[in-house]
């Protein structure tokens, strides 16, 4: 067999001769990614929850104390998940596991699950804190005046808002994620990054392996942004409305028309 003799003929041919890997790896790279995300959003989304619970004089003992507990162990989380890198946390977690069962380790793509959600959760439950921190506080004061609890009026009045408020903000995380992955290849997850590592050692071509899945991050990564930049203009709707009915004439309409 002619092997190539220029650098894009290489391309080619390792794309041709390899692509099902590259698949492979692009497929379990985008499930880590959108699960994690959307696991470590709900996570984050309870704990900044949790985080917000009112505590008053005259909430009994046991309550105040579970609060508090619940909020210490929630800031060492999110310390320690912010403040270590995702690559020392997976052999940790990883490695530890097998250190606590006799050597007996996770199956891969769930440990890169539950690695790529625990580091997202801490992220987003900052994110979301700082969406519900942002919501008038006037709002929810009028939602306990009329017998709300914190649980309902998070879910009824605050966190709507807040989702419109930091979807920006789990769009990047996605887009994040979605690199980051790349850093499970230390305990073996097949994704993108470790199937170029495997192309690499039988081919012997670095540059021009690392340089196909250089353009397969870049195009998942501008499709994604993309794609999340239409969804926010959807949900952020159109900004020209029609107001009916005023004070003096309940048939009026005026029509408010984005500035051109």
């Amino acid at each position: 067999m002619n092997l190539p003799t220029t650098f894009f003929g290489w391309i080619g041919f390792i794309w041709e001769k390899y692509s099902p890997l590259f698949w492979k790896g692009t497929l379990n790279t985008l499930i880590l990614a959108i699960a994690g995300t959307l696991i470590g959003f709900l996570l984050g989304l309870l704990v900044a929850i949790v985080r917000t619970i009112p505590l008053s004089k005259k909430d009994h003992l046991a309550k105040k104390v579970l609060i508090r507990i619940a909020n210490a162990l929630i800031s060492i989380y999110i310390e320690v998940f912010r403040g270590t890198p995702m690559i020392v946390q997976a052999m940790v977690i990883y490695w530890g596991y097998a250190f606590l069962n006799d050597g007996a380790t996770l199956p891969l793509i769930p440990a890169g699950l539950f690695i790529v959600s625990i580091n997202t959760g801490a992220y987003m439950a900052e994110i979301v804190r700082g969406g519900i921190i942002s919501v008038d506080r006037g709002q929810l004061e009028g939602a306990y005046s009329v017998g709300m609890t914190h649980a309902q009026a998070m879910a009824k009045v605050v966190i709507p808002q807040v989702l419109q408020n930091i979807l920006p903000s789990i769009s990047n995380e996605f887009v994040i994620n979605i690199k980051d992955t790349s850093v499970l290849n230390v305990i073996g997850v097949t994704e993108l990054y470790y199937m170029a590592g495997v192309i690499k050692r039988i081919n012997l071509q670095t540059f021009q392996v690392y340089t196909v899945i250089c353009i397969l991050y870049f195009i998942l990564t501008f499709t994604v942004t993309r794609l999340l930049r239409l969804a926010e203009k959807k949900l952020a709707g159109s900004d020209n409305y029609t107001i009916c009915g005023s004070g003096s004439d309940s048939q009026a309409e005026i029509h408010i028309r984005e500035a051109q």
